[in-house]
């Protein structure tokens, strides 16, 4: 099903939580292994901030990002209805689904997915997002695949919990929240290497990542630095996939 041993990125995932980790890099990292461990084309993850409002976080691909912003501005699309009642939502063909989403549908379509499968992020009664699996080809994503993703929305999901718990009632919160000013930092930066090294933002946001991990910098700081004009980065080898 997929190149890397399933046991060997749940144990990847629970290393990543162990220390002081980054949130927006341990998210896009979850939305790369669905898409190796599940054959599906792209993922996406929605959270929710300080006013329970859903937020974009994280995206295996550009695509993915821009049909996920679409789905919170229209406020539709099975993604928002996992979210909202808790369950999984699997659409095996989108082009059945015209009359209940059909701004998503439509905007869905125009990027090449024809199927998506929605995971809530859920421990007991509290959602605190979505896991969003989209494919270029229709058809049910089959059990064991749903139950793996599912698995790693729950990981995810105790994971950032957790987290919260150990530090103080708040830290979940709080702690979203700054990724979610981060992730405006990060698209600025993407925004000024794309100008700059003349590339498109999915190979900026991966040059991006090349060089917060090559320095050993977050994702937020190095972005920061980008933007202010403080560092400057060449364009060569990437190792990740766009965002």
């Amino acid at each position: 099903m997929a190149e890397t041993p399933l046991a060997d990125i749940f144990v990847e995932m629970a290393d990543t939580l162990v220390d002081d980790f980054d949130v927006i890099e341990f998210l896009h990292v979850l939305t790369e292994r669905c898409v190796e461990l599940l054959g599906v084309s792209a993922a996406g993850l929605l959270l929710t901030d300080q006013r329970d409002t859903l937020q974009l976080v994280a995206a295996s691909s550009e695509r993915t990002r821009l049909l996920e912003l679409f789905q919170l501005q229209t406020d539709q699309g099975p993604c928002l209805d996992c979210f909202r009642t808790g369950q999984p939502v699997s659409v095996a063909d989108l082009t059945r689904t015209t009359a209940r989403w059909p701004r998503f549908t439509a905007a869905a379509a125009e990027v090449g997915f024809a199927a998506v499968h929605a995971l809530p992020m859920r421990l007991r009664s509290e959602v605190i997002g979505a896991l969003n699996l989209f494919d270029v080809r229709p058809g049910a994503l089959d059990e064991d695949k749903l139950r793996i993703g599912q698995a790693l929305a729950d990981v995810a999901t105790i994971g950032l919990l957790q987290h919260r718990a150990i530090h103080r009632r708040d830290i979940l919160t709080e702690q979203l929240q700054t990724a979610l000013n981060s992730r405006v930092l990060i698209e600025q930066a993407k925004g000024v290497l794309a100008e700059r090294l003349q590339v498109d933002v999915g190979q900026a946001f991966a040059i991006l990542r090349d060089g917060a991990r090559s320095r050993n910098r977050r994702l937020s700081e190095l972005s920061q630095a980008i933007v202010d004009g403080s560092e400057q980065l060449a364009p060569g080898p990437v190792t990740h996939r766009s965002g």
